[in-house]
C-alpha cells in the first residue's frame, strides 16, 4: 500500500464513503504524500550545499522503477523537473490527479466501493465506501498503539503521521467511528493532533529523509493554503 492509499482509507468513512473532515485539497495532499514515499524509497531527496544543485531542491538520486505505476508517474515528473523547490513539485503533481488515481486503484483492488449518484437529482456526486476494511483496521490498530498509547512509529507509519498532521486530520481520523456516520468514539482529538504534530516533527526517521519527510509535508501544507480547491475528487 501506499501512504495516499492508507491515507485515503482513513479519510472515508466506511459506510456512507465521505471524507470525516475536509478534503478540499485532495490532489495537493496526494502530490505531497507521493513525493514523501519517493523519499523513503531513496529515489528522491533534497539537495545538500555540496551537492550541485541550490540546498533544500528536490533531486533524484534513484531513477529506477518502483513497480507501482502511480509512484513511478510521479518520479517521471521529479525527473523532468529536477532541482524544483518542493511547494512547486507538490503543485504540479496534483495537476495530474493522483488523488483520482489512487481511488481508483483501491476500487480496482476490491478495498472501496465507487457509488454514483446526484444531489437534489442535479449535481452529480461520487461516494467511496468501504468494500474491505481488513487492511484499514490493521492500519488504524498501529495507529492506536502510535497516537494513544504512545508507541514509537516505524518510518512508514511515521510519515503517514505527519501527512496527517500537515492536513489537521489526525485527531478527526482517530475520532471517527468507521462504523457510523459522524463518528462518536471517545477520543480527544486536540491531544491526538498534538501527538501527531511532535511525531512529525521527532526523530522517527533517519538523518536526510527526516528532514526530506519534513520539508515535503510543510510543503504539501503551504501547496493546500493557496491551492485551488477545486482540485477536490470528494464531492
Amino acid at each position: 500500500m501506499l501512504i495516499i492509499e492508507d491515507y485515503l482509507l482513513l479519510v472515508l468513512d466506511d459506510v456512507t464513503g465521505k471524507p470525516v473532515g475536509d478534503t478540499s485539497y485532495l490532489q495537493h495532499v496526494a502530490g505531497g504524500a507521493l513525493l514523501v514515499e519517493l523519499a523513503l524509497r531513496r529515489r528522491v531527496d533534497l539537495a545538500g550545499d555540496a551537492s550541485g544543485w541550490r540546498s533544500g531542491r528536490v533531486v533524484v538520486r534513484d531513477p529506477s522503477t518502483t513497480g507501482r505505476p502511480l509512484l513511478d508517474r510521479a518520479l517521471t515528473t521529479v525527473k523532468s523537473r529536477e532541482g524544483s523547490k518542493p511547494r512547486s513539485l507538490v503543485e504540479t503533481l496534483s495537476r495530474e490527479k493522483p488523488a483520482s488515481a489512487a481511488l481508483d486503484g483501491l476500487v480496482a483492488r476490491g478495498l472501496l466501493r465507487r457509488e454514483e449518484g446526484r444531489i437534489l437529482g442535479i449535481f452529480p456526486t461520487t461516494r467511496w465506501p468501504a468494500a474491505d476494511s481488513r487492511h484499514e483496521g490493521e492500519l488504524r490498530r498501529t495507529l492506536t498503539r502510535v497516537l494513544l498509547d504512545d508507541a514509537a512509529p516505524d518510518e512508514r507509519t511515521g510519515a503517514l503521521v505527519a501527512i496527517l498532521a500537515a492536513t489537521g486530520q489526525a485527531g478527526r481520523v482517530m475520532a471517527a467511528d468507521p462504523a457510523t456516520e459522524d463518528g462518536g468514539g471517545q477520543v480527544d482529538r486536540q491531544g491526538v493532533d498534538r501527538r501527531a504534530q511532535s511525531l512529525a516533527t521527532g526523530g522517527w526517521a533517519v538523518g536526510a529523509r527526516a528532514r526530506a519527510v519534513e520539508e515535503i509535508t510543510a510543503a504539501t501544507a503551504a501547496a493546500m493554503t493557496a491551492g485551488d480547491p477545486a482540485t477536490t475528487v470528494l464531492a
